[in-house]
């Protein structure tokens, strides 16, 4: 039952497309992922360039330069590639800056009752980020390796220890909305499985390149739910 409840929720954020606060908040979510997307893509490829593989990257794409093919078509198709990788730690990064807008709009339709809380906050949401960040960071690069040297597993492996962190992150971020940090680490714990899960199902769109610039918001909107669940704040 676990994957049809969390399966719920999400549909529950998809169809909160209809209003119209929400769909502010969506649009503006997709066009920071694009760009935060094309400067991590913009880091990657002048990385490269400073370790010489330029010509790496022209035999196996065609022409891309770090700036004077920024926005050719090998750059597009390399772009969408990397975005399956580049698109879990952009994820992360989204969530400091819209959790909170996001479930404002996902709590005025489906939790009028629950008490108004005061925000995160933009600072302090980007604090936990950047300290999160790193362990995102290093986590995909072994990751990486990984599906390099072992593809039959990578995607698996991929999945599931991205599902863990960003599980854990969006479902912490969500809870400190409503509960003190002892508190929504305790509610966390006691359903660690659920929101892994929850996590995982939200990694695997991910990977999918267009698919994934949406999945950011709609996950954030999707662990609301689940907290309130979780937290039995909602109603039955």
């Amino acid at each position: 039952m676990g994957p049809i409840v969390i399966l719920g929720d999400f549909l529950k954020a998809v169809a909160q497309l209809t209003d119209r606060r929400f769909r502010r908040v969506l649009w503006r979510g997709i066009g920071l992922t694009i760009a935060l997307l094309f400067a991590a893509y913009a880091g990657f490829l002048y990385l490269l360039n400073a370790l010489g593989a330029e010509q790496w990257i022209t035999d196996t794409i065609g022409q891309v330069t770090w700036v004077g093919s920024f926005l050719t078509w090998g750059s597009l198709f390399l772009v969408l590639f990397l975005s399956v990788f580049l698109m879990v730690p952009v994820a992360s990064a989204i969530t400091s800056l819209f959790l909170d807008e996001v479930a404002d709009a996902v709590e005025a339709r489906h939790y009028p009752h629950v008490a108004d809380t005061p925000n995160v906050g933009f600072w302090a949401g980007l604090k936990d980020t950047i300290n999160f960040l790193g362990i995102l960071i290093a986590a995909n690069l072994i990751a990486v390796l990984l599906w390099i040297w072992f593809p039959p597993i990578a995607p698996i492996v991929f999945w599931g220890v991205n599902g863990y962190l960003l599980g854990r992150e969006y479902f912490q971020v969500a809870a400190r909305r409503h509960l003190d940090g002892h508190a929504a680490k305790e509610l966390y714990r006691a359903n660690r499985g659920r929101v892994w899960m929850a996590g995982t199902l939200m990694a695997m769109p991910l990977t999918i390149p267009l698919l994934n610039l949406f999945i950011p918001v709609l996950g954030a909107a999707t662990f609301t739910h689940q907290f309130h669940r979780l937290n039995g704040t909602a109603k039955r």
